[in-house]
């Protein structure tokens, strides 16, 4: 029997899906922040959730 192909799988898969509805300001905002970091805008969105967490987290 041949090895498995295709790609590694992931330490952290992405499983869960979620839908955001944006103003057209908001989508703006997103798209700007995205095209001068050079991050995604899945990226942007997942460093937001981080910096909100640590601000609530902190004791």
């Amino acid at each position: 029997m041949s090895p498995a192909k295709g790609r590694p799988p992931s330490e952290d898969p992405k499983r869960n899906d979620t839908r955001i509805r944006l103003t057209d300001r908001q989508a703006e905002k997103l798209d700007y922040c995205s095209k001068k970091t050079g991050m995604t805008k899945a990226d942007v969105i997942r460093k937001g959730i981080d910096m909100v967490y640590a601000e609530v987290t902190k004791k």
